[in-house]
């Protein structure tokens, strides 16, 4: 199978029992992208793909706190995750990243592969579903923030307005909803903004430099001396009550949320730009809080709606302002 580095050359990559070589650049389409397709509509693409694969994380975790505990859950996802990784870092024979890029990973594994899922998880034991994906639809801007910080470029004012603007949205519907309190899961998941911001933008420069997936990959392999023992450990110390949504819950958060989606994600960023990608995040709390509905059976807050045109509308603004 081949897959394109949006963001430089096309790369050859195997999947499964292909093999490739990620360092000989081969112009190459992947199946089904059309040839007038323009860099920054699959970027967009697989970004949107991203959001879609985050939006089901929360209702995914809430579905495999059921079986777990919130330290086995988080262990287990991250070690599992890592395993598919590995595998298909070893099929493609990739070689070891370069000593330069190891402290960016570093912070892409303890922000987005740890730090959120650990934190998150932590906070959907006392704070509902939708509660959580509201507070964390602060994250656009967060790191909109940290990207501008990271990597000098300053986006434009009709950017950053409508970004502020989204985020104003997002935080008034949290307010409206929990009452004007804050819920004790809150400092978990403002917490969890940070770190997943810094680790969003340290992968989306990344995966300017190497291939997205690899990113993710290799932040997920070096994160496993860690959570592997962690599994075990957790596993004997926490009650394991398995159940259908359990495993499912499981399975979809190690391979769904956490290593397919952060590959689409890191390759659409690199495709269209850390701001950019970012706001298209926007969108998932209101996914998000139809998962919770379609899936958990949460009631849908009555100002759902107008929060869902708001926030589409700072989405279009967004993507048409320059970033």
């Amino acid at each position: 199978m081949r897959a394109q580095n949006s963001a430089t050359a096309p790369m050859t990559i195997a999947v499964g029992a292909t093999a490739g070589s990620a360092s000989a650049p081969e112009p190459v389409r992947g199946p089904g992208t059309a040839a007038t397709a323009s860099p920054g509509a699959r970027g967009t693409l697989l970004a949107l793909l991203g959001v879609v694969s985050f939006s089901l994380t929360f209702p995914s975790t809430v579905w495999g706190l059921e079986s777990f505990g919130p330290w086995s859950l988080v262990a287990v996802r991250s070690t599992l995750a890592a395993l598919i990784a590995g595998a298909f870092l070893l099929g493609g024979r990739v070689p070891l990243p370069e000593r330069r890029h190891l402290a960016g990973l570093a912070v892409v594994a303890g922000g987005v592969v740890v730090g959120f899922p650990l934190l998150t998880t932590l906070a959907l034991r006392t704070s509902t579903t939708s509660h959580a994906a509201v507070v964390v639809g602060l994250l656009p801007l967060t790191t909109a923030a940290f990207a501008a910080v990271r990597t000098g470029r300053r986006p434009s004012r009709a950017f950053w307005g409508a970004a502020v603007a989204g985020a104003a949205v997002v935080l008034a519907f949290t307010v409206q909803q929990s009452g004007g309190t804050l819920s004790a899961g809150d400092l978990y998941l403002f917490g969890a903004l940070l770190v997943c911001a810094a680790g969003y933008t340290e992968g989306g420069r990344l995966a300017r430099l190497m291939p997205g997936w690899q990113v993710i990959g290799w932040a997920l392999v070096f994160c496993l001396p860690l959570m592997a023992p962690a599994s075990a450990v957790a596993l004997a110390l926490e009650p394991v009550h398995l159940t259908a949504h359990g495993v499912v819950g499981l399975v979809w958060v190690a391979a769904g949320s956490t290593f397919f989606g952060l590959y689409v994600w890191y390759r659409g960023m690199a495709a269209i730009g850390i701001p950019r990608a970012s706001q298209l995040q926007l969108a998932q709390p209101l996914l998000t809080l139809f998962w919770s509905v379609f899936l958990l059976g949460e009631s849908l807050p009555l100002a759902a709606p107008v929060a869902a045109v708001g926030v589409l509308v700072c989405i279009a603004v967004t993507q048409r302002a320059e970033s």
